[in-house]
C-alpha cells in the first residue's frame, strides 16, 4: 500500500484497505477510530513522513485534493442522511502540537448544527469528552 520507507509499527503505514474511503497516488483517505462527529475522516499521505512540511508538493496537493472530494462525499445527499453544516479541518504537527500518531495525517471533521452548544476551539477539543481518545481504549 505504501513505499518502501514505511515504519513496521506505524498504524497508518499498514491500515486495514478494507477501511479506505478513497485513494490517489500519494495519499489515502479512511474515517478516523475515534471519531469526533460522524464521517469524521483522516487524509494520510502513503509515504511515512510525521511533518506537513516534509510532504512535497505533489504529495501536499494529492492531500489536498482528497480533503476536498471526501468532503464532496459527505455533502453527498444520495450518500448520507445528515449533511455537515460545516467542516473543521485539522492537522496536529508535532508531539507539542498534540500529534499521537507520528505519520503526517489532516482531519476533516464534519459539523452539525447543535453538535456542539460552543463549536469553538481545537480540531479535536470541539467536543472535550471526546478529545483524549486515548484514555478510552
Amino acid at each position: 500500500m505504501v513505499d518502501k520507507i514505511n515504519q513496521p509499527a506505524c498504524p497508518f503505514c499498514h491500515p486495514d484497505i478494507s477501511n479506505v474511503i478513497i485513494s490517489n497516488e500519494y495519499a489515502i483517505a479512511l474515517l478516523d477510530g475515534f471519531p469526533v462527529t460522524p464521517g469524521h475522516t483522516l487524509i494520510i499521505p502513503k509515504r511515512h513522513i510525521c511533518s506537513f512540511f516534509e510532504a512535497t508538493r505533489e504529495e501536499q496537493a494529492a492531500i489536498f485534493g482528497l480533503l476536498a472530494e471526501v468532503r464532496q462525499k459527505l455533502l453527498d445527499p444520495v450518500l448520507n442522511n445528515a449533511l455537515p453544516d460545516g467542516f473543521n479541518i485539522g492537522i496536529n504537527d508535532g508531539a507539542a502540537a498534540g500529534q499521537t500518531v507520528m505519520h503526517l495525517h489532516i482531519h476533516l471533521i464534519p459539523r452539525y448544527a447543535g453538535d456542539t452548544s460552543d463549536p469553538r476551539g481545537g480540531v479535536r477539543w470541539i467536543m472535550p469528552e471526546k478529545a483524549p481518545y486515548w484514555k478510552k481504549q
